[in-house]
């Protein structure tokens, strides 16, 4: 395909900084990058969409979680196996990306997108510190699925991996929002190596593009990150909860056809 115009590069450019910084509070910075791809890209594959979404998310989660580790010190005893396993489940999601259309999806993210926007709601005090609900063996299992589902997700099609990461971490293992945040961004960086190890060989990934909202997208993590450990969890929740609401509006709009 031709290259964009310095003009729609811009335009993707802002996109890649505002997903950048969405992505790195609470996850969701998808739901403004890849639908930026999508129009300013009319004649890119659905592939070439996806990975050069990759390349940009993994610029920002880069810096993010660099951002997060320095500041937050979340436990490697966990977030090391939870980024094993997703960067190995992700794989197995970009394997199947070409091959499972959008639709199959959307129905099944709206219902959970509901359901986690509903019980953060109903639930003031989730996520306000961390409480661990389970130990050992159990634990680290538990993260391990969590993993596992969420990375081939995102390998498969990727938009709110990070929220899905934040609210397993928060509702099903206990942990506060801002620690929640800081193991989803090491996990979502691992999702987006995992995708691009098979995206990058098959020549998938537009350079260009991908290097400039890779850049911005670096730029929007940095900035995302410090914002959210300086405010702390009760930013991060209300942040969440937005970006849900976002979400449940957006697939909901396209399963019921009303953006069409």
């Amino acid at each position: 395909m031709e290259d964009p115009t310095l003009t729609v590069l811009a335009l993707l450019g802002l996109a890649a900084l505002t997903a950048g910084f969405v992505d790195a509070v609470v996850g969701g910075g998808g739901l403004i990058q890849l639908p930026a791809l999508l129009v300013g890209l009319p004649g890119a594959s659905p592939v070439e969409i996806l990975a050069t979404n990759k390349l940009g998310s993994f610029c920002g989660t880069t810096v993010s979680s660099a951002t997060y580790f320095r500041r937050v010190r979340p436990d490697p005893r966990t977030f090391l196996p939870l980024m094993g396993v997703a960067l190995v489940g992700s794989f197995a999601g970009a394997l199947v990306a070409s091959q499972v259309p959008r639709e199959a999806f959307e129905p099944i993210v709206l219902v959970v997108l509901v359901v986690v926007g509903a019980y953060v709601l109903l639930k003031p005090s989730l996520g306000a510190a961390t409480a661990l609900r389970f130990s050992g063996g159990r634990h680290l299992g538990l993260a391990m699925v969590v993993g596992v589902v969420i990375g081939f997700y995102d390998g498969a099609l990727g938009p709110g991996t990070g929220s899905f990461f934040v609210f397993a971490l928060v509702g099903l293992l206990g942990y506060g929002f801002l620690e929640a945040s800081a193991k989803a961004r090491l996990a979502n960086w691992a999702t987006n190596l995992g995708a691009l190890l098979l995206f990058v060989p098959q020549g998938a990934v537009l350079w260009k593009t991908g290097l400039v909202i890779g850049a911005c997208n670096l730029v929007g993590g940095y900035l995302g990150a410090r914002t959210a450990v300086a405010r702390g969890s009760r930013f991060v929740r209300v942040f969440f909860v937005l970006v849900v609401t976002a979400f449940v509006v957006r697939i909901g709009g396209e399963v019921l056809g009303l953006w069409s």
